[in-house]
């Protein structure tokens, strides 16, 4: 009796664990897209900087319902980026030809104008 009971623990145990680690998460339901990317970005201040970066890196970054996108060499970050999820990607509020900023879990796309400055990616992982 005490081992039928052993084996049924442990197969009830076993069936939790393989229902908890599900492999096909979906991004839109959790934060996989936070983390660095790598890939060519730019950024261009009228009449100012202009800068553009073949091996650069994004790093996003989820501060509460906002995210923040820290640029490597230099190029000023952008800030306080409002999302709206859908499915497996995450799309800028607002966006339009001027605020473009498409993420999900292995590309960032950014063709990002304000005040002046333009910020681009073109980034993967």
């Amino acid at each position: 009796m005490k081992n039928l009971l052993k084996l049924t623990l442990m197969l009830f145990m076993m069936t939790a664990v393989f229902t908890a680690c599900s492999k096909d998460d979906d991004p839109a339901n959790n934060d996989l897209f936070v983390g660095t990317y790598k890939g060519s970005i730019s950024y261009n201040k009228n009449g100012g900087d202009s800068k553009t970066i073949e091996n650069g890196k994004v790093t996003v970054i989820k501060t509460g319902n906002d995210y923040n996108f820290q640029f490597s060499d230099g190029i000023p970050n952008l800030n306080g980026v409002k999302f709206e999820k859908d499915a497996n990607t995450a799309i800028s509020v607002g966006s339009d030809e001027s605020k473009y900023i498409r993420i999900n879990e292995s590309t960032l796309k950014i063709a990002f104008t304000k005040d002046g400055e333009v910020w681009t990616a073109d980034c993967s992982r």
